[in-house]
């Protein structure tokens, strides 16, 4: 508790790690609800924004995880883990501290988007517990993609490198994925690999219990039809399983994984 105060206050002190987190999602909310939904015409354009909104939250939390490693990426340059070595702490708790400070950063960011997209037209639709239900599995997910990246900020060791890495493997997946467009959609091998992503499953979790999943309605298409197509395969059929799967895996390899490198990087 004593690392992740530090690191809440290091943004206080550092009012444009503040600004930037809270403005990036204001700004997608605003790109990709009106350049992406005026592809979808007039008459679908609000939908399109209620569609997209999950994927954008989906998209924001994963991206933010990329600042656990870059920040233990940066403590390890600037020498700070060597003075946390001469500290009489578990090897685990500069790790944990982290991680938790930037779940408050991603609660933040949550909340800036979800006023952001209350002001374009988007709506909670199946009430206040689903929506609830929606946050924490976004915010659990993203905590545990956190240690993914604390492991690979641990490994590289410069800020510049993670980011870098984090954009090519993670830009692709969130795209590939059912967050901008349906992945019932996308041609061939894509639409596979969207319909076993894991991003298309936290997508779908929070567009089902915002009650957003039929926003974006073919015409002449009943809502089980739509369901059905939308859930193609085993994983979005079970998402709220496959999510947890993925959050139990993450957390199970990459905990361990993590303080393992922690302590051989301070000699511990």
């Amino acid at each position: 508790m004593t690392i992740a105060r530090r690191n809440l206050i290091k943004i206080k002190r550092v009012p444009d790690l503040l600004i930037f987190a809270t403005l990036q999602p204001i700004m997608f909310v605003l790109l990709f609800g009106f350049v992406f939904g005026s592809l979808a015409g007039d008459g679908d354009a609000a939908g399109y924004r209620e569609f997209m909104m999950a994927g954008i939250f989906a998209q924001t939390i994963i991206f933010g995880a990329t600042i656990t490693g870059a920040g233990m990426a940066e403590d390890m340059q600037k020498g700070v883990i060597d003075r946390f070595r001469t500290l009489p702490m578990h090897p685990g708790a500069v790790l944990f501290g982290r991680t938790l400070a930037d779940v408050a950063n991603n609660l933040l960011v949550l909340v800036v988007m979800s006023l952001t997209g209350l002001a374009v037209g988007w709506r909670l639709r199946d009430g206040a517990v689903n929506a609830l239900i929606a946050y924490g599995l976004m915010l659990l997910f993203a905590y545990a993609f956190s240690w993914v990246m604390a492991f690979i900020g641990l490994k590289v060791r410069a800020p510049e490198i993670v980011n870098n890495a984090a954009f090519m493997v993670i830009f692709p997946a969130t795209f590939i994925a059912d967050t901008f467009v349906p992945g019932r959609s996308l041609p061939g091998v894509l639409k596979t690999i969207s319909g076993w992503n894991p991003v298309s499953s936290i997508t779908l979790v929070a567009r089902e219990h915002f009650g957003n999943l039929f926003a974006l309605q073919p015409p002449g298409t009943s809502r089980g039809q739509l369901e059905a197509a939308t859930k193609y395969t085993w994983a979005l059929q079970h998402a709220e399983l496959y999510t947890l799967i993925w959050i139990v895996v993450m957390l199970a390899v990459f905990v361990p994984l993590s303080i393992r490198a922690y302590s051989r990087a301070v000699g511990k």
